[in-house]
């Protein structure tokens, strides 16, 4: 299967590696930057300079190709998802951006290709587990969907690095999330619903954030009574947040803020990566709940590390790219995350990764 993977970041060059090392994929780079490319062929890839923000251009160079796999900026993901329908690609991302993936969908319609949008941690892995804790429920009454990607060891006062993209950060912070509310799908504020709760010894807060339930919520909706997507920090960090967003103002300034954030606030590799889910309902005719919950920690092997989101990310969009290949989901149109079995995901070669790294719970 030939690919044409697009952004040579941290994440895409993990990816393209992964996916190449197999031997059943043929991997071709694509980014505009040559600093990155370089950094990509390193990592023994094939790589190609191409201006990927150029619809035209980019179509072109993704001719010949099976399937297209973003790993660009989120607001570069409608230009690649465009062009990839016109070079006849299917097409593969990680975009948190609700928008963008809303904007996939009416591309996918009537396509003779498939488009699978959304296919990374959150929104992605985490869509898979809570679609597949809330099935054998008769009356799903409320599913709790956290996620977080932090530091191993906070040390500033936002107690926080940055350990993917700063454009997606400052995205889920900003724009408004998903919900479902008595039965009902509604929009809620990002940065509101602060909770507090502890897993393994570890305190932590969390709130809303946009993106991570991907169409859970359509899919749900009718369904549950309550479903929500909150992002996990240590406590204090929305507070501070709040002050720079709201009080700072810049949050209409989103230039601004990313370079505080990129001057001031470290990149980590020793990151920690929480995934916990919990449904409740009825079930046999009891009122029970089931709970998933794990920690994937970075991969520090001297020969070839990885951050936990490295892991977590790449693991979600070659699983479901391998199971793509496999047969095993739609050939054309859009698709959902949850049409993905967590059975089959966690039996990927790929999706391995969440089995083998250290669970705290994990029940269903």
């Amino acid at each position: 299967m030939k690919i044409a993977l697009l952004g040579a970041g941290h994440i895409g060059r993990t990816i393209a590696r992964q996916l190449a090392a197999t031997g059943d994929y043929e991997v071709d780079v694509l980014d505009r930057s040559p600093e990155a490319l370089e950094h990509a062929a390193a990592a023994g890839v094939r790589t190609r300079e191409a201006d990927v923000a150029d619809g035209a251009a980019l179509a072109a160079a993704l001719r010949g190709h099976d399937a297209v796999v973003n790993a660009l900026p989120h607001h570069l993901t409608v230009t690649a998802a465009t062009a990839a329908r016109a070079a006849g690609c299917h097409y593969f991302d990680l975009t948190e951006d609700v928008a963008a993936t809303r904007a996939i969908r009416r591309l996918a319609d009537g396509a003779h290709t498939a488009f699978m949008p959304q296919c990374g941690l959150a929104p992605g892995f985490i869509g898979i587990v809570a679609h597949h804790l809330a099935r054998p429920f008769e009356t799903l009454l409320d599913v709790k969907m956290r996620v977080g990607a932090l530091p191993a060891f906070p040390t500033n006062s936002l107690k926080y690095n940055l350990t993917w993209s700063v454009d997606g950060l400052i995205n889920e912070y900003c724009q408004p999330c998903e919900a479902i509310r008595d039965g009902r799908r509604i929009d809620v504020l990002p940065l509101e619903g602060l909770e507090h709760f502890s897993l393994d010894g570890t305190e932590y807060e969390a709130f809303n954030t946009s993106g991570g339930l991907g169409t859970l919520a359509e899919t749900l909706e009718g369904r549950a009574r309550t479903l929500d997507y909150k992002s996990v920090r240590y406590p204090g960090h929305l507070a501070l947040i709040r002050v720079l967003l709201e009080e700072l103002q810049l949050k209409h300034d989103q230039d601004t803020l990313k370079t505080i954030l990129r001057r001031a606030v470290p990149t980590t590799m020793q990151d920690v990566v929480l995934v916990f889910v919990t449904v409740s309902g009825v079930r046999r005719g009891e009122f029970v709940e089931e709970v998933f919950a794990r920690k994937v920690f970075a991969d520090r092997d001297a020969g070839q590390p990885q951050s936990a989101i490295q892991i977590t990310t790449a693991a979600g969009l070659c699983a479901a790219v391998d199971l793509f290949r496999e047969g095993r989901l739609p050939r054309a149109g859009f698709v959902r995350q949850e049409q993905i079995a967590l059975p089959e995901f966690l039996a990927n070669r790929f999706g391995r990764a969440y089995q083998a790294l250290r669970q705290v719970e994990s029940i269903g």
